[in-house]
């Protein structure tokens, strides 16, 4: 099997039923990795994180044929499905009538559980400031910040305007900003 070069040749092959699962595994190669931390970043637990990868790579390969773009559109699609199926398991998690911003405290505990006590300090005070932004922000956030995403795909990916996620970004930007020097003071 040769490597594709590039999404439309990973397109290609999940279209075609006899390289479906060739195309799947590839596609899981490329971006495997990039989606897990993607999730992590949302979810916030390892054991979460790995079974939202697991729900989203499920969805992928179930409901592939719903996806009708190319290439330039595949990428968001894929942080679209992870994006869902996140806050699906966040949604699980809390109560009858309750916001899945109020899990902040639990995820932050996670966090905490989950990271040892000589590990990066500054990645830490990153993660605990994030959790203090709305899951809406720091979606937005993590995709602008870590994955270098343009306004206009992450626009694709929440279905939000782009002026709206720059006010959001430059909002989350301060909040973190401030969260972050209020601790090292």
């Amino acid at each position: 099997m040769t490597t594709p070069s590039d999404d439309t040749d990973i397109i290609g092959m999940l279209r075609d039923d006899l390289k479906r699962e060739d195309g799947f595994r590839l596609l899981m190669q490329r971006y495997g990795d990039t989606l897990y931390w993607y999730i992590r970043r949302i979810v916030v637990g390892h054991d979460d994180a790995e079974d939202v990868l697991q729900e989203t790579a499920m969805s992928i390969f179930c409901h592939f044929g719903q996806f009708r773009g190319e290439a330039p559109q595949f990428k968001t699609w894929l942080y679209r499905v992870a994006t869902n199926e996140s806050i699906q398991l966040l949604r699980q998690r809390t109560r009858f009538f309750q916001s899945i911003d109020s899990l902040s405290p639990s995820l932050e505990e996670t966090l905490k559980a989950e990271n040892p006590v000589d590990g990066d300090k500054a990645g830490m005070l990153l993660q605990q400031a994030l959790l203090t932004l709305p899951t809406q922000q720091r979606i937005a956030f993590n995709m602008r910040y870590f994955d270098e995403m343009t306004y206009e795909e992450i626009a694709q990916v929440t279905g939000k305007n782009v002026n709206t996620l720059k006010a959001n970004y430059h909002f989350a930007r301060e909040k973190v900003d401030k969260y972050i020097k209020g601790q090292i003071e």
